[in-house]
């Protein structure tokens, strides 16, 4: 029997050639941790590379593992090492990340560190660090994974350095969104879909984004959620991206990148804009289309920020580069 309106079976991946920069884009989707993994070569000297290619295999055995490139130039030592340790960098050490990311001579001399119990160099400040004795080594494509049995490990409850899509993540940037007392807010989102980004049009035929008192609940008809259910949007909010003073109200806005799941007809005042089309024109608020603007050219790099500062003036905090 067939199905009616059935839709073609989809050429199975195998079968089709992977584009290895489109693949890493994919692969970018999962939030990591960032670590610096070091070790201490034949010659005695400390070595160190960053990497998100860190996972927990067992308790009980205590196992991790670490993957590590062909072509890295730190690959013959590990591939020869019996001892590793996996230093997992708080939100404040980015720096540290970088160094170990590019070829800095003597990366060593730019951080506080000590040797381990099995004598790999272990990074003052970490939030977390693993001691490991090397457990197995499994070639792997293009990367040697190597599995670590726990030795020692420490951890603080500082805030992580996260990674996603190509750029640094701090959960700290967050305590930027939080109102002073008595402090009017404004809480909106970015919600594109498939290359559109949805735009709220008025009687005048002015454009902005969806705003709200507050994030949410969706109960709330004031807050940014509330107003979406009105709307009939289905939206997903995601991660924070711009946190400012607004000159002329004095507010604070706090806005969201998120995506449109499923968003309403014509009529309801919605309007779905492709991202290379966007009528500036009809965004009368300059704070507005700064930051929309920003996001369209973020959104071209596939690497996004967090503004943090006011109307005028303020950081983009990112670093955004590759390991």
């Amino acid at each position: 029997m067939t199905r009616a309106n059935a839709q073609p079976e989809p050429t199975p991946m195998s079968e089709q050639a992977i584009d290895p920069r489109e693949l890493r884009k994919a692969l970018g989707t999962f939030m990591t941790g960032v670590t610096v993994i070091t070790t201490i070569d034949g010659e005695d000297r400390p070595r160190g590379f960053t990497a998100n290619s860190f996972t927990s295999v067992s308790l009980d055995p205590p196992l991790v593992l670490v993957c590590i490139d062909h072509n890295a130039l730190s690959y013959p030592v590990y591939a020869e090492t019996e001892h590793f340790a996996v230093n997992v960098l708080a939100e404040e050490q980015r720096e540290v990340s970088g160094i170990f990311a590019g070829k800095t001579a003597d990366k060593f001399s730019y951080v506080s560190w000590h040797r381990g119990t099995t004598g790999s160099p272990v990074i003052d400040g970490s939030l977390s660090w693993v001691d490991c004795r090397v457990h197995k080594r499994v070639e792997a494509g293009d990367h040697l994974i190597l599995i670590g049995e726990v030795q020692d490990f420490h951890y603080t409850p500082a805030n992580p350095l996260g990674y996603f899509r190509g750029a640094y993540l701090t959960s700290g940037l967050e305590q930027d969104a939080i109102p002073s007392p008595g402090q009017k807010t404004c809480v909106g989102g970015i919600l594109e879909s498939d290359g559109h980004v949805m735009l709220i049009e008025d009687d005048q035929g002015n454009l902005s984004l969806p705003v709200g008192a507050r994030l949410g609940p969706a109960s709330d008809p004031k807050s940014l959620l509330g107003r979406l259910q009105k709307l009939q949007v289905d939206a997903e909010i995601g991660f924070l991206f711009a946190v400012f003073e607004h000159d002329d109200s004095g507010s604070l806005n706090v806005y969201y990148r998120g995506q449109v799941r499923v968003a309403p007809g014509d009529g309801a005042g919605v309007r779905m804009i492709p991202l290379d089309e966007i009528p500036w024109d009809r965004l009368p608020d300059s704070a507005l289309r700064s930051m929309l603007g920003r996001y369209v050219n973020e959104r071209v790099e596939d690497r996004f920020g967090v503004y943090v500062g006011d109307f005028e003036a303020g950081q983009v905090h990112t670093l955004g580069s590759r390991e």
